[in-house]
């Protein structure tokens, strides 16, 4: 049978076409199979080949950032911060799915569209600043990723950030082998660090009603819940991880026919839907883990990450350590990768350069290696690395916002109204709170 000439496996933009590897054929033609109503089965069956993009992507919401945001939350307040993650997961689904659908309709990702549509002295400051952004949040994950390897077998952090660049190398050399196979390691660990917090809130033994009542109920209690709510919902959407996604959808299934585009982002808001899903329970957990383990027994000034991971050894046995462990251990490992590919992005986006990701990765690694080196306390820094994130939000969430609502770019994926109006309003209140949470830290008033 000749293939629908709506479907086509070159990428729009500067990328290079998708379906490069066996797996990777397979995946496309299922996927064409699909979109063009040839294949029949279970919904599960004829959902696989679009899975995979959003799951990338939610790594950055279960990265080692969240984890001291997260426990600090449980440990001072119990459940009484839930809402707040569920919230922040809502949003956190509404962007990416936008971002997607920027890549799906036009070929083309975020950076690229910001260095087509604005002046050129525009662009280079974002560039600047994006980049700035990403090595920010390659820092915390990378310090994430050591201090897991620290955590689980000793071994000094320098030492552990050096085997967390080595195995951050391996993960990303099997970009050359198509998107398949990376996709299926970074889901693996996203799989692993959800599976880590079912057995910590098993053996936390939580209390299911007030989990119930606290995620659904808003809930304050002093200008320090205050903060630390500002802190967990304005810190959600990372801006590097939103260019990325549009990236990973813009060359990966491509067709121009209306209605299998339409078709294309129903599969892709599943995928989203499903994977930010797994990363807004992981958040979740941990904070009715620290809530369960530390604030119900007392334990409420558990401060930092190896805190959390010592006062459990007392509280659960060793057994729940060396889970807090693996899980932290995966979320830098994934989280590192996805960050090193997001600058990679930025990079080619912007302003047309490629340098080999291997180089990239070097780079990146030397402010963790440094900052490792003169003794810099590990969760200190990983809250400092979030406020560096605050400064590219805007330049994130305004220009998708734009873009998204254009008729000319989008075609039939265009925003409705009501889309654009609610994702303007989360686009406001994210940039305000982290306004609002620089401020406070840089006044000293948090």
């Amino acid at each position: 049978m000749e293939p629908d000439p709506s479907f086509d496996t070159h990428a729009g933009g500067d990328r290079p076409p998708a379906g490069s590897a066996p797996g990777d054929e397979r995946t496309l033609a299922t996927a064409a199979e699909v979109l063009e109503g040839r294949s029949g089965g279970a919904f599960y069956r004829r959902l696989l080949p679009f899975l995979g993009p959003a799951f990338i992507a939610s790594v950055a919401y279960v990265d080692p950032g969240n984890f001291a945001t997260n426990i600090q939350g449980g440990a001072q307040f119990g459940y009484m911060l839930l809402w707040v993650i569920v919230a922040s997961n809502l949003m956190a689904m509404l962007t990416q799915a936008l971002s997607a659908k920027l890549g799906i309709a036009t070929g083309k990702n975020l950076a690229e569209h910001c260095r087509d549509q604005f002046p050129r002295w525009a662009v280079w400051g974002m560039w600047v600043v994006m980049e700035v952004v990403a090595m920010a949040t390659d820092l915390a994950e990378f310090l994430g990723a050591a201090l897991g390897f620290n955590l689980l077998f000793g071994m000094p952090l320098l030492v552990a950030g050096v085997l967390t660049g080595a195995v951050t190398f391996a993960i990303l050399a099997l970009e050359r082998h198509g998107f398949r196979p990376l996709e299926a390691v970074i889901t693996a660990m996203v799989g692993v660090i959800a599976l880590c917090y079912v057995i910590e809130t098993i053996l936390g033994r939580p209390d299911w009603g007030k989990i119930v009542y606290h995620s659904f109920v808003p809930r304050f209690k002093g200008t320090e819940s205050v903060l630390l709510a500002t802190g967990i919902l304005g810190a959600t959407v990372m801006p590097h991880v939103v260019f990325l996604h549009s990236a990973l959808t813009q060359s990966r299934i491509v067709v121009r026919d209306p209605r299998q585009l339409r078709r294309l982002f129903r599969f892709e808001c599943v995928d989203v839907t499903l994977a930010m899903g797994v990363a807004g329970l992981v958040n979740g957990a941990m904070l009715i883990m620290a809530a369960a383990t530390f604030f119900e027994k007392g334990f409420t000034t558990v401060g930092t990450i190896e805190d959390a991971h010592k006062t459990l050894v007392p509280l659960l046995g060793s057994a729940s350590s060396w889970v807090f462990a693996v899980s932290l251990l995966a979320s830098g490992l994934s989280s590192s990768t996805v960050g090193t590919m997001s600058g990679q992005v930025i990079m080619q986006g912007f302003v047309h350069w490629q340098i080999p990701i291997w180089l990239r990765r070097l780079l990146t690694m030397l402010p963790a290696l440094i900052v490792i080196g003169v003794g810099l306390e590990p969760t200190r820094t990983l809250v400092v690395s979030q406020v560096v994130l605050s400064f590219g939000l805007p330049f994130a969430l305004v220009p998708l916002a734009l873009f998204t609502a254009r008729a000319d770019l989008m075609g039939v994926l265009v925003n409705r109204r009501v889309t654009t109006f609610v994702f303007g309003c989360v686009t406001a209140l994210i940039i305000g709170l982290n306004l609002f949470l620089l401020y406070q830290i840089l006044s000293g008033g948090g």
